[in-house]
């Protein structure tokens, strides 16, 4: 029996690519094990958004060596993009593959085997203009939600981001391979679809733009909800927000990030808005959705950043009202602007900056349930979990608030960020109908 392992680091469009790479590893005859097992292939798909993702990438490439030494070591992904050259010198990895050069797993292991000799296929994603990579990919039978990849590459080049640099300029799906794929995943049993990539808002076709894919997609039967991936404020338009609001399958929660409330170090960063542009962005989707669940990334102590520029921040979210912040330190990544400013915050200055934020999300966080306490929500279960020592079922409300039905007592009350309590039986489409309290 031929085995593989797979790890993933990142963000969820890495999660999808590595979803697809087992799926062809599969196909070629290989029983996927967990990645602390003994493997005959390990591939790790490497992240490179931070310099400790970096580290872990090298780490997880190490360890995979170690667990062990006669096994295929592939490295994919934006860390191979950034690192090729240590890569190459460090010769841990028997094949190295870059984020467009994923489809040719098999190729190069079946290569590899072959000759017994590295292997490196990587381009450079600074020459030319790489295609959209049409992965596929048919998720295990626990799930009732999907990621789908429609687009790559970044065109914005915010000043501490070395991914534009890592996965290329903006290349897209076609919307027909994207339509075609939400059949295939609806006719499984999938009834949610969770719309990834690197910058979804930069979406288009000569078939359409964001808004339109979404409508179309939820003319497909069995589809229950559409959740998006990250938005751009400069896309959230009033004719925008109005379209998705008649799109019932569309789940009211919207990750924008912001990654400061101060106008003078969002300029630094190179985003392209205002807080207050930002600010406009989220009233528009709260004119469309009641209430909907906001949700974002901060980063705290980028070059330069003062005690009143921080403060900004601190009071902007709080002016937003967001249901979760993901907070991270400022990282230094080489070969960006950031790179070069002056004034370099210490790293203790940042956890500190961190913590505070932490707590700040917290709050706002048990605001926002606390204001949804009591009303009707519906949660497409997932998986089971224990909780408290029982067995339950886990799924998450159209607002994506986690929470757990016990399997035996689905009448029972349970904790985890929401307590949840029956309504009624299960519909068909497999949803429970539930009286959320906190």
């Amino acid at each position: 029996m031929k085995t593989a392992a797979l790890h993933n680091l990142g963000c969820k469009t890495n999660a999808y690519e590595t979803e697809s790479m087992a799926e062809m590893l599969k196909a070629d005859g290989y029983t996927i094990v967990p990645f602390s097992q003994k493997a005959d292939v390990y591939v790790i798909n490497t992240c490179s958004v931070t310099a400790v993702a970096d580290q872990k990438s090298r780490q997880m490439i190490s360890r995979a060596r170690r667990k062990n030494p006669n096994a295929i070591v592939i490295a994919a992904g934006c860390y191979v993009q950034t690192g090729k050259e240590k890569l190459l010198a460090d010769k841990v990895a028997d094949i190295i593959i870059g984020n467009n050069k994923k489809n040719d797993l098999i190729r190069q292991i079946h290569l590899f085997m072959e000759n017994n000799s590295m292997i490196a296929d990587v381009d450079d994603v600074n020459e030319g203009q790489m295609e959209f990579e049409d992965l596929t990919m048919h998720m295990s039978d626990d799930h009732s939600r999907a990621f789908l990849k429609i687009q790559d590459g970044c065109n914005q080049f915010c000043s501490y981001c070395i991914i534009p640099y890592a996965r290329g300029r903006v290349r897209c799906r076609s919307k027909q391979s994207i339509l075609d794929e939400v059949k295939r995943l609806a006719a499984e049993g999938y009834q949610e679809v969770v719309l990834t990539g690197i910058h979804i808002t930069s979406y288009e076709t000569e078939d359409g733009n964001l808004i339109d894919l979404v409508e179309d997609m939820a003319k497909i039967r069995g589809i229950t909800r559409i959740r998006l991936g990250s938005l751009e404020p400069s896309a959230v338009t009033e004719e925008f927000a109005k379209r998705l609001s008649k799109v019932t399958e569309l789940c009211p929660h919207f990750h924008m990030s912001l990654q400061s409330g101060s106008d003078t170090v969002l300029m630094r960063m190179n985003r392209h808005y205002t807080a207050e542009e930002f600010y406009e962005s989220c009233q528009l989707l709260k004119e469309y959705f009641h209430d909907p669940a906001l949700t974002t990334d901060i980063i705290c102590g980028f070059p330069g950043e003062s005690e009143k520029e921080f403060e900004e921040t601190l009071s902007f979210v709080e002016r937003i009202g967001f249901y979760e912040i993901h907070v991270f330190p400022y990282s230094i990544r080489q070969g960006t602007r950031a790179e070069r400013m002056p004034d370099q915050i210490t790293k203790k200055e940042k956890q500190k900056r961190c913590e505070i934020l932490r707590h700040k999300a917290e709050g706002l966080k048990q605001q926002y349930l606390e204001r949804h306490s009591g009303e009707k929500r519906e949660i497409l279960l997932e998986d089971q979990q224990m909780v408290d020592g029982q067995l339950c079922w886990m799924g998450y409300t159209r607002e994506y608030i986690r929470c757990y039905v016990p399997v035996s007592e689905l009448e029972n009350r349970y904790s985890g960020d929401a307590v949840c309590g029956l309504l009624g039986e299960e519909n068909e489409d497999g949803i429970y109908r539930l009286v959320i309290s906190w």
